[in-house]
């Protein structure tokens, strides 16, 4: 049937030795490589984001309208991730499936994680500052803006618990939209892979800890600019407080496709083939 119709994704056994191969190749780049390609994933997914606040900054949307619409914006941000390559924390989750057959180290998958994460952060703050000095968040009257500040005082006052369970939610889609990519052959396989399971986790109000590390900086930085009578206050110790829940649910999400995965197609080698 795959003849007849053309089917020329990879299998799901190709796809988990992808991801242990590409975590191989992930783990080993040299320092520079992952700062630079870490600072490009902080930028992507915060252009995602941005993208995210326009659309829901428009008060005519209906509730679902703005939530799906938003999502599917905000699936920009990771298709640049893959397609025009960039390194990024929650998809590099994934390299537990590298770490856990021994192919790569402990010390080699925490570095990668923490110089990652570091870098994320510094490219998605990075686009803060040129959305500030743009004013970009002037458009439709400050309401972007206005909403930019109302969403990072909801991520910041979320919960620990409520928090680190949202982010578990959000990499489990993430780390799978990863997966449908790898799955694909050509560059409209891996953006419609992509879509789904990230607008997906955008609608339903999942927990990103790169996409934070724009949306809470971003609304705390405009809300100095905006009157602030009607607008809830944002401090800086919201944002530590949840990108500290949302990022341990984010390992833990990510670890969780990895080691399902890792139990089905890695565990025992080729024995299910005999």
């Amino acid at each position: 049937m795959s003849e007849i119709f053309g089917f020329d994704a990879y299998s799901p056994k190709e796809i988990a030795e992808r991801v242990q191969s590409v975590g191989v190749a992930k783990a080993r780049l040299p320092l520079l490589s992952q700062v630079t390609l870490g600072i490009l994933a902080g930028g992507f997914i915060g252009l995602g984001a941005l993208y995210f606040t326009l659309v829901a900054s428009d008060a005519s949307l209906s509730f679902a309208a703005s939530r799906v619409l938003g999502g599917l914006a905000f699936s920009l941000g990771l298709i640049l991730v893959v397609v025009a390559g960039a390194e990024l924390f929650t998809g590099n989750n994934l390299l537990v499936m590298a770490w856990a057959s021994g192919r790569i180290s402990t010390l080699q998958l925490a570095r990668n994680w923490l110089v990652i994460y570091l870098a994320n952060f510094v490219g998605a703050l990075g686009l803060v500052l040129l959305v500030l000095w743009s004013q970009q968040w002037r458009m439709n009257g400050d309401a972007v803006g206005i909403t930019a500040v109302k969403i990072a005082a909801a991520k910041a006052a979320l919960p620990f618990w409520e928090a680190f369970f949202k982010g578990i939610l959000c990499n489990i889609l993430v780390c799978l939209a990863m997966w449908l990519a790898l799955a694909g052959r050509s560059v409209v396989d891996k953006i419609l892979a992509i879509i789904f399971p990230i607008s997906a986790f955008v609608a339903a109000g999942f927990e990103h800890s790169v996409a934070n590390m724009y949306f809470i900086p971003v609304g705390i930085l405009i809300q100095e600019q905006l009157p602030t009578a009607a607008l809830p206050a944002v401090k800086w110790t919201g944002m530590l407080s949840n990108l500290a829940a949302v990022t341990l649910g984010n390992v833990v999400g990510g670890g969780m496709v990895a080691a399902v995965y890792y139990l089905v197609y890695c565990r025992y080698g080729d024995e299910s083939q005999r």
